[in-house]
């Protein structure tokens, strides 16, 4: 039975980039609902939509899934798991990775804000490098390659990261920079930029 989906996404929202790129992957079809962030009467808006009053909200028929790890989650599973590795250890590590990148790497995020175009190189404050350090030792592990050597919702989360990365001038060396280069490259992702772009 065919499911009526909605994905309400914010402008300016990486968590809404994500999620929408997972969605992309999953191949489902949806509809897209778009919250200017940040304009006049957004508030009313968003509230309408999300009983969160956060982005990404997925809807689908009569409930609202909130939460970007929940709506790939929910994608996931209508996409016969194809957005995580078959083997179950490699399934338990790329969602470990996830939620880290969900919970955590609050340095980048605040001095780093996400910008579509290039920005100055910025003075990396000791915390940042900290998880630069981190993110550059996982990305070594899949030198240039997709995470588990084929898309999936692990390097749709990353993919965001490396633009923003990229768009400070900030690339990685060996292995970590052949996978960021990767990901940024990745036309499925490059297009979804374009879409959000325009959110």
């Amino acid at each position: 039975m065919e499911q009526n989906l909605t994905l309400v996404v914010g402008r300016d929202s990486t968590w809404s980039l994500r999620t929408y790129l997972c969605m992309q992957l999953a191949e489902l079809e949806f509809s897209l609902t778009a919250v200017p962030l940040g304009q006049a009467g957004y508030q009313q808006q968003l509230a309408s939509l999300s009983p969160s009053l956060l982005v990404p909200v997925l809807r689908c028929e009569d409930i609202v899934i909130h939460d970007s790890l929940a709506i790939i989650e929910f994608a996931n599973e209508q996409a016969n798991g194809q957005l995580y590795p078959n083997e179950a250890r490699l399934r338990a590590q790329a969602r470990s990775y996830m939620a880290e990148l969900h919970a955590g790497f609050l340095a980048i995020r605040q001095y780093l804000p996400f910008q579509f175009e290039k920005g100055l190189p910025p003075s990396l404050a000791p915390k940042i490098e900290t998880e630069l350090q981190r993110l550059s030792a996982i990305w070594q592990q899949f030198d240039g390659c997709f995470a588990f050597n084929k898309a999936g919702a692990l390097d749709a989360y990353y993919a965001v990261m490396a633009q923003r990365l990229t768009n400070y001038g900030i690339e990685f060396e060996g292995a970590a920079g052949r996978y960021q280069q990767h990901l940024v490259s990745w036309p499925l992702f490059q297009r979804a930029l374009v879409s959000a772009k325009a959110w």
